[in-house]
């Protein structure tokens, strides 16, 4: 191609001039009419069918909260009724042994704060279902995510869900309460606080123990129902035994009468009989049905009681009187000689005090 050729095709080919590229593009009046126009024919073709769609959110909305609030004030109610009949029970003879009000209580709180969070959770959630469909928004995606993520984090926080489950069953169940000494295998004390996660306990040496429900495997109520306080008798083999029943029948009776033994004791204080016999002893053994948690107290005021009514009759128990050592009374190793160094013979001492043995000679050889 000739440089002709080219600076022909170069000026045939029109360039912008400056004018034309700066100069901006001015919408007319018609222009704006006719946006006007379309945007108010779109809203007449569309408001009825958002306001039906807003009218129906606002309907799911109000419905579920008045839902709400109404479940949760007849929960409310039952829980305060769980509470006054409590009140209502503590106020009896019977009440005062076996109800402690805190620990209805504190159960009445955790079983109304369950079902409270249960009952929301429910409402809330499908209302939030409802108003996505109403938008005509595809839940099956959303519904397997939730799906997927609810499976990721009950494998990641598996423990803090079974610890929750397992505290909601305790409490449901009654297992234990406030109040109540208990063995959870773990640890074990009194029970001071019960939770939805960790139970707390008061151990015998004051420590506090926290404990999460998920790890406990068995549970040793000692409050609930009855204790029983066992107390062993040694006495000496040739005791009478006519005289020792009589003598624990005596005290047990007495014991049962007096106070506060009488509201501790559920029972009669009972001689079960021999429990083992000896060459030089024998074992009698003596209980008794007790309040729960009161088993190590009655015991031990059967032991003191025992002690003197046997002092009085002049039951000897095995092992006898202490022997009192008096200043008049010899020494019986005094008279005992030190061991000497002469005792044995092939001690240096004794080789040196030996008698030297003339030595013979042989006769001379003739």
């Amino acid at each position: 191609m000739s440089l002709s050729a080219v600076l022909l095709a170069a000026g045939s080919s029109p360039s912008p001039t400056p004018a034309e590229s700066t100069t901006p593009t001015v919408p007319t009046l018609q222009d704006a009419q006719e946006s006007a126009t379309n945007a108010a024919s779109w809203v007449e073709q569309n408001w009825s069918t958002w306001l039906a769609i807003g009218l129906r959110v606002l309907l799911i909305l109000v419905i579920a909260g008045v839902l709400r609030v109404v479940v949760r004030r007849a929960i409310t109610k039952l829980i305060d009724r769980m509470g006054r009949t409590a009140e209502a029970v503590d106020g009896t003879a019977l009440g005062g042994l076996l109800v402690n009000a805190e620990r209805r209580r504190q159960r009445s709180q955790a079983i109304g704060s369950v079902l409270r969070s249960v009952a929301s959770f429910l409402i809330l959630g499908t209302a939030s279902l409802m108003v996505l469909g109403t938008f005509e928004i595809n839940l099956a995606p959303l519904l397997a995510s939730a799906g997927v993520a609810g499976v990721a984090i009950g494998f990641g926080a598996r423990n803090l869900v079974t610890d929750f489950l397992s505290g909601v069953f305790m409490i449901l169940e009654d297992q234990y309460g406030v109040g109540d000494t208990i063995d959870a295998g773990v640890a074990s004390g009194e029970v001071i606080e019960v939770g939805l996660r960790v139970t707390k306990l008061r151990g015998d040496n004051g420590e506090i123990w926290y404990v999460r429900n998920g790890e406990v495997k068995r549970i040793g109520n000692l409050s609930q129902g009855w204790a029983t306080a066992g107390v062993d008798v040694t006495v000496r083999s040739s005791e009478d035994l006519d005289r020792v029943r009589a003598t624990l029948e005596e005290v047990s009776e007495k014991m049962g009468k007096e106070e506060p033994w009488n509201e501790l004791l559920w029972s009669p204080v009972q001689v079960l009989g021999l429990d083992s016999v000896l060459i030089d002893s024998m074992v009698v053994r003596v209980s008794a049905k007790t309040m729960p948690g009161k088993a190590m107290t009655v015991e031990r005021e059967l032991r003191w009681r025992i002690k003197r009514a046997f002092d009085a009759a002049h039951i000897r128990i095995v092992g006898g009187e202490t022997a009192v050592l008096s200043a008049d009374v010899p020494d019986p190793a005094a008279a005992v000689a030190a061991p000497s160094a002469f005792a044995n013979a092939d001690s240096p001492q004794a080789m040196a005090t030996t008698p030297i043995t003339p030595q013979r000679t042989a006769p001379p050889i003739k």
